[in-house]
């Protein structure tokens, strides 16, 4: 029999549907405006999109999932797996896109002139499909084997088969912090993120000489070039600050509760870093329509076509039937 929804849960329930309503329009804003705006349509804003991609799936799926693990139905061990999986492949996902966005950047200011033809479409695409292969291979390694079902058997002392091994589903029940902490955070998140700083480091100092460099130039068109790429650059290690700022206390928060299982962690405290987790989903089209001016003006294109003018005409419209009437 289901337990009674908590007044506390009811709260975490309203503040990750919040989440979700956010997160799920503005990012389908970031794919329609790519999708219209041809200035929009070079490699990287192809891999923003594949990052608004996984950010809508966060929305649409894995807040409702967590929902669901919040309230602790019943389920089948696997079952209760396959529910948990979701949020660890669409944060691999998110992670290689902003690792593939930050060598695009890269790539951009190291070799402008061979830029184009090394950095095609296709290439692009390859490279959006080999992070998303990458990243379902590294979220269902718990349903390869790498789980907490053989602890909880020994502890329980249960030698049922799988399919009648019920339990209540919550995400640390099934997912071993072995698998959380040495492969998923030691050398699936923290690694490409120490990479993407060095890249963005590097980024700004290769745009900061070529600025020094061009300064007593007489054309201005480097240096118009190298400025509009500092300017998205910043935006773009903005996002992937924000990204590290909303995984990481998490990440630290399972390392000690592996490193450390007579610690205490105030539930509290982890509700504050999964909410920031799904948070973050919500982040970056706020970031792009801010801080990048190709998304505002897209953003506006399709606020004033489709939505601001829309109305006016309906409005119009109705006006001039009640007049004639």
């Amino acid at each position: 029999m289901a337990h009674p929804i908590s007044a506390f849960q009811a709260a975490y329930i309203s503040i990750e549907v919040l989440i979700a309503l956010v997160s799920v329009p503005g990012n389908i804003l970031v794919i329609w405006a790519v999708k219209m705006n041809q200035a929009l349509r070079d490699a990287t804003f192809c891999f923003i999109v594949s990052l608004a991609v996984a950010d809508v799936a966060v929305g649409a799926l894995v807040i409702p999932l967590a929902i669901i693990i919040n309230i602790g139905p019943q389920t089948e061990f696997y079952t209760c797996l396959m529910v948990a999986c979701p949020v660890l492949i669409l944060t691999e996902s998110s992670i290689l896109a902003l690792l593939a966005i930050a060598v695009d950047r890269y790539l951009r200011v190291k070799i402008p002139v061979r830029y184009k033809s090394m950095v095609t479409p296709r290439r692009a695409a390859v490279a959006i499909a080999c992070c998303w292969i990458v990243s379902f291979l590294v979220g269902l390694t718990p349903m390869f084997g790498w789980n907490n079902l053989n602890k909880m058997r020994r502890t329980q002392e249960l030698n049922s088969s799988h399919t009648e091994f019920v339990i209540t589903c919550q995400f640390e029940t099934v997912i071993s912090m072995e698998y959380m902490v040495y492969f998923n955070f030691f050398v699936w998140v923290l690694p490409p993120l120490l990479l993407m700083l060095l890249i963005y480091l590097e980024v700004f100092n290769l745009i900061r000489k070529q600025l020094n460099k061009k300064v007593s130039s007489s054309s201005n068109d480097p240096q118009k070039y190298y400025g509009k790429e500092l300017k998205i650059a910043k935006s773009l290690a903005l996002v992937l600050f924000l990204f590290a700022l909303s995984w990481l206390p998490l990440h630290v928060l399972n390392c000690i509760t592996l490193f450390c299982p007579s610690c205490q962690t105030p539930h509290i405290l982890t509700y504050i870093a999964i909410f920031l987790t799904h948070g973050n989903s919500a982040m970056n089209p706020i970031v792009y329509a801010f801080r990048i001016k190709k998304f505002r003006t897209a953003f506006l294109q399709i606020w004033n076509q489709y939505f601001c003018c829309k109305t006016n005409k309906n409005t119009t419209s109705t006006t001039t039937a009640e007049t004639g009437n």
